[in-house]
C-alpha cells in the first residue's frame, strides 16, 4: 500500500492524526489529573482546619473548666496562688498556639499529592510526541 493510502482529504497521514489526537488525550488527562491534586489538596486543608479547630476549642474548653475550678477552690486560700493559676493558663495557651503555629507551617509545606503521576504522564506524553515527530 502506499502513502497516498494514508492520507486523508486534508493531506495529513493517519498515523500523524493518530499522534495528535494521542498527545489531545494525555494533555487531557494531565490537566484532570492537576485538578484533582489541586481540589485534593485543598479539601485536605478544609478538613485538616476544622478538625484542629475542633480539637482546639474542645481542649481550650476543657482546661478552662479545669482552671476555673481550681480558681474556685484557691479563690479562699491566701498566699498568691492566683499567679501560679495565670501563669500555667498563659502557659498552656503560649504552648497550644505553637503547636497550632507548627501545624499550620507543616500543612503549608507538604508537597501536592499525584505530583509525581502528572510528571509521569507529563514524560508519557513528551515521549509519545517524540516518537511521532510532533512538535513539543
Amino acid at each position: 500500500m502506499s502513502d497516498a493510502a494514508d492520507r486523508s482529504p486534508g493531506g495529513e497521514t493517519l498515523r500523524g492524526a493518530l499522534a495528535r489526537l494521542a498527545d489531545a488525550l494525555f494533555g487531557l488527562a494531565r490537566t484532570r489529573l492537576e485538578l484533582v491534586s489541586i481540589e485534593y489538596t485543598e479539601e485536605r486543608t478544609r478538613i485538616t482546619q476544622h478538625l484542629v479547630l475542633l480539637l482546639a476549642g474542645i481542649g481550650c474548653l476543657l482546661f478552662a473548666l479545669l482552671f476555673v475550678a481550681i480558681l474556685v477552690i484557691v479563690f479562699f486560700w491566701e498566699s498568691y496562688r492566683f499567679p501560679a493559676i495565670i501563669g500555667v493558663i498563659l502557659f498552656f495557651a503560649a504552648l497550644g498556639g505553637a503547636f497550632l503555629w507548627r501545624r499550620a507551617e507543616m500543612s503549608r509545606g507538604a508537597p501536592l499529592p499525584f505530583a509525581a503521576t502528572v510528571a509521569e504522564i507529563e514524560k508519557d506524553r513528551a515521549a509519545l510526541a517524540r516518537t511521532m515527530k510532533l512538535p513539543s
